[in-house]
């Protein structure tokens, strides 16, 4: 298996609405500034993938657009996928390993605000039976959500405890969109939204972008003092229809993390992408975190939630930690679809 490693990171800050800059005017700095980080230059990034949906923009091919952000002339080689960038990321690991290029850019990008979230993403979900029915994200979590408190020994309380310490977490993140400091009991003080969901419960709709430069070999160890290389990444997903399994469980997440090789060793940091805070719990138990593993430092998707970019996001703060020498492994993890429905897991490590 020949060696990958995440070689520079960038990110925009994320945002409730952005009002002043379309998708390519908020990539074209984040592009630039992980170019710019990787000490490789735009002409040798031997492949580039991009992330993105073209429901939330709200045209087609709105990949083909943001390629302004880019420059693809000269001709480039280039890919998508209608996914979150963590799985455009997969796609380049696995691209490096044919040979002939050595190194990669991937990036994301989600401008979720112009539109009705809710009504977009329902349009994932069974054509047949749930779509027509309209249940937006939030209520869909409120039913994953009391299967797990009624199935399990957890309390509302514990998914409180998620929300404080993401939201505390955060304010020592100039990219996170919602930092707080408030205490667990001031939280379960608030009103229920869908219940047993809280307010802090929630993603909030966040509009941002990112990206990341991965190398080689020899060239990742040249243009970067200490990569974080992939020692494991593999992804999986659950059945299509919430209702015909245990949502309480991510039995995906948890193949995933078991194929990726999170076991095998001691993790100092998860940046694992919960949307909701109940859903952190299950990650814990599905990845095997246990509690030596600092657990979204950044604030996670609790602080912002950028939609395509947010899975993508939680690899480059991992990686981060690795670059900047804070971390020796940490594990990544995305996801898409309803409930947990599709996971990746990305093990990343310093020398």
């Amino acid at each position: 298996m020949r060696e990958v490693a995440i070689v520079s990171f960038a990110q925009a800050p994320s945002v409730r609405r952005e009002t002043e800059r379309n998708e390519v005017e908020m990539l074209t700095p984040v592009i630039a500034e992980a170019i710019e980080r990787s000490a490789i230059s735009r002409k040798e990034i031997g492949f580039t993938i991009s992330g993105s949906s073209d429901y939330l923009a709200g045209q087609p091919f709105s990949f083909v657009t943001a390629l302004d952000a880019v420059g693809a002339w000269p001709p480039i080689r280039e890919s998508h996928v209608e996914m979150d960038g963590a799985w455009a990321l997969y796609e380049a690991w696995v691209r490096l390993q044919i040979g002939d290029v050595d190194s990669a850019l991937v990036y994301a990008f989600g401008k979720s605000s112009p539109g009705d979230l809710g009504e977009v993403l329902a349009l994932q979900l069974d054509p047949y039976y749930l779509a027509p029915l309209w249940p937006d994200p939030v209520s869909l979590a409120a039913l994953q959500a009391r299967a797990l408190l009624e199935s399990t020994g957890y309390t509302e309380r514990d998914m409180a405890e998620v929300a404080a310490r993401s939201r505390r977490d955060a304010q020592s993140n100039p990219n996170a969109q919602v930092a707080s400091d408030f205490s667990v009991d001031d939280l379960l003080a608030e009103p229920y939204l869908v219940s047993p969901l809280r307010k802090h419960d929630c993603p909030p709709v966040s509009d941002s972008a990112a990206a990341v430069v991965l190398a080689a070999g020899d060239l990742a160890r040249r243009v970067c003092e200490r990569p974080a290389w992939v020692r494991g990444i593999d992804h999986r997903i659950d059945p299509h229809y919430p209702g015909v399994r245990n949502l309480a469980e991510s039995p995906s997440a948890a193949l995933a993390a078991r194929e990726a090789g999170v076991g095998d060793a001691p993790v100092d940091v998860a940046e694992v992408h919960a949307p909701f805070s109940h859903q952190e719990l299950i990650l814990r138990d599905a990845l095997g975190l246990d509690g030596r593993t600092a657990i979204n430092p950044s604030g996670g998707a609790l602080a912002a939630n950028p939609v395509m970019a947010a899975g993508l996001i939680r690899i480059g703060e991992a990686a981060r930690r690795i670059m900047e020498g804070n971390a020796r492994r940490a594990v990544a993890h995305a996801t898409s679809g309803p409930c947990l429905q599709q996971n990746l897991v990305c093990v990343l490590e310093g020398d």
